[in-house]
């Protein structure tokens, strides 16, 4: 199992051929200390876990391995379906496609106002029209841990305690306690 930077994760995810709007997430604070754990998974592409921390407001940092090579069944119930929150992954738009994506944008929110949607249906297709490469559903808690965050851990036990233990390390590197 080989722990990276939480980012190199992400960048995975955005670089996987999987279909896009095929990912879950399942995301809360971490069971010990400061930080947040999440999982992302595909059924066609892999399982990742993060742990991340906000270092300030405008830095987080973290950490992450792939878990599982796919979202099976022994793995389907733990994520989410698609009555849950949703989430996507974006990268920036280049700039010589902006004012391209923001017709596109304007177009597909002209059509849901004018015709019968869902939210779901909304995002999705603001999340294609953005070329997200990765989003669908979610269960992410921001001051809590949903039950299937502890047995995702619980299942994936020797990469929690790798991942906590780095995360850790990574927490008492760069936190600086008192005054300078």
């Amino acid at each position: 199992m080989r722990v990276r930077d939480w980012q190199d994760i992400l960048e995975d995810v955005v670089e996987s051929d999987a279909d896009p709007g095929g990912w879950r997430a399942v995301g809360g604070d971490r069971a010990d200390g400061i930080g947040e754990d999440l999982y992302v998974g595909h059924p066609d592409a892999a399982v990742y876990q993060l742990k991340t921390y906000a270092k300030n407001p405008f830095e987080v940092q973290g950490v992450g391995t792939r878990v599982a090579r796919r979202i099976d069944e022994d793995l389907d119930d733990l994520f989410p379906s698609e009555d849950s929150g949703r989430f996507g992954v974006q990268q920036p738009i280049e700039e010589d496609d902006a004012e391209d994506k923001v017709s596109e944008l304007e177009e597909v929110l002209k059509a849901h106002a004018d015709a019968p949607t869902t939210p779901d249906a909304l995002f999705d297709d603001v999340m294609e029209t953005l070329d997200s490469p990765a989003f669908g559903p979610a269960d992410i808690e921001f001051d809590d841990r949903p039950g299937e965050l502890d047995d995702l851990s619980a299942t994936f036990e020797e990469a929690e305690e790798l991942l906590d233990a780095e995360l850790d390390d990574l927490v008492e590197d760069t936190v600086s306690r008192g005054f300078e």
